[in-house]
């Protein structure tokens, strides 16, 4: 029974170490490096969770199993066990590690990341960590590889579907087609915002915050707009109509101070893109118009139009300029006698 006691106690050493490591010492760094704002740090921390917790028991094991008094082939046996433990929580590391840099880095570029490409470097990890600690305890990879490879050919034909869309959403990331954060509008007339690009499908969140799935596959023959290439900024569009008596010059002026005073709220980086207008047409009715404004991305229309009719409606009313609205003149012809009224009438 003695000889067991110092086993026991390294157990509990190694138990108590990990819950101090994890609690305190491991907490505290990440907060000093959150405040410090370490690039990558984030990323680093979130991959190290529990991580310390358990290396600090499996080293507790360790020591216990060397120490206490167990046959030379059960020793062995645990030593093994540990040793893949203690690996595959290693590639563990390194596979969050990986996916977490590889969504740090496409962040510089998009709003928000393809989950697609960090699942597939996180797996490519998992798997060879795995071959690693299998050929480091003694078992030969050399077959599994080989029928990994026949499985592989089998699983490939079964799930065509599935391989369809898998290489699908590798081409739409690739050629830069639709990114993730860009807004698009399919033929069959959905729109929204991409906010995945998964193995089998692309998520689109629409402006009600209602979620559309659409297969890759389908995505990558379909024809859609995308609305934020080749830039997120766009032309936003008004039609507008005066009356004739209007002074055509005074109504350019107003209507570009207007436009510039909208720009100036939703769009203040583009500023240096003046609006204009440009007559078009000699309506029934008045004498119509385009504007032409810059705003920063597609959704901004919304608030553009909305600022841009309250401001222009106001302004017009101050400058006597006036927005006519349709009229129809009837004319009744007296000189028809009371029989011919029954005439027609009749």
């Amino acid at each position: 029974m003695m000889d067991w006691i110092l086993p026991l106690a390294l157990i509990l050493v190694g138990l108590l170490s990990g819950i101090i490591g994890e609690k305190f010492i491991f907490n505290k760094l990440k907060i000093f490096a959150a405040k410090r704002q370490i690039p990558g740090s984030e990323t680093i921390f979130t991959s190290l969770q529990r991580m310390p917790l358990i290396w600090f028991v499996l080293a507790g094991f360790l020591g216990a199993i060397i120490s206490a008094p167990l046959k030379p082939d059960i020793i062995i046996l645990l030593r093994k066990i540990i040793t893949i433990i203690f690996l595959y929580s290693v590639t563990l590391v390194l596979a969050r590690l990986t996916a977490g840099f590889v969504k740090l880095y496409t962040h510089r570029t998009e709003i928000v990341t393809a989950s697609l490409i960090s699942n597939l470097a996180k797996t490519a990890v998992l798997v060879l960590g795995t071959l690693i600690v299998l050929q480091t305890v003694g078992v030969e990879i050399t077959p599994i590889v080989t029928t990994l490879g026949i499985g592989g050919l089998a699983v490939g034909l079964a799930l065509q579907d599935t391989l369809a869309n898998l290489f699908s959403g590798f081409y739409l990331i690739i050629s830069k087609q639709v990114r993730t954060g860009d807004y698009v509008k399919l033929d069959g007339g959905h729109e929204g915002y991409i906010t995945d690009i998964t193995w089998r499908n692309t998520t689109i969140k629409e402006l009600s915050n209602n979620v559309i799935i659409v297969p890759n596959s389908k995505l990558s023959s379909a024809i859609f707009t995308n609305y934020h290439l080749p830039v997120k900024e766009i032309t936003l569009t008004m039609n507008v109509g005066v009356s004739y008596d209007s002074d055509l010059e005074e109504v350019e002026r107003v209507t570009v101070e207007v436009a510039k005073e909208v720009m100036q709220e939703v769009a203040p980086n583009l500023i240096e893109n003046e609006p204009y207008i440009r007559f078009h047409t000699f309506g029934d009715f008045s004498i119509d118009f385009t504007l032409y404004m810059r705003v920063s991305e597609y959704f901004d229309q919304r608030i553009g139009k909305h600022l841009f009719v309250k401001k222009l409606h106001k302004r017009y009313q101050q400058a006597g300029i006036s927005i006519p609205f349709p009229i129809r003149d009837v004319y009744v012809q007296e000189n028809m006698g009371d029989s011919g009224a029954l005439e027609n009438f009749k």
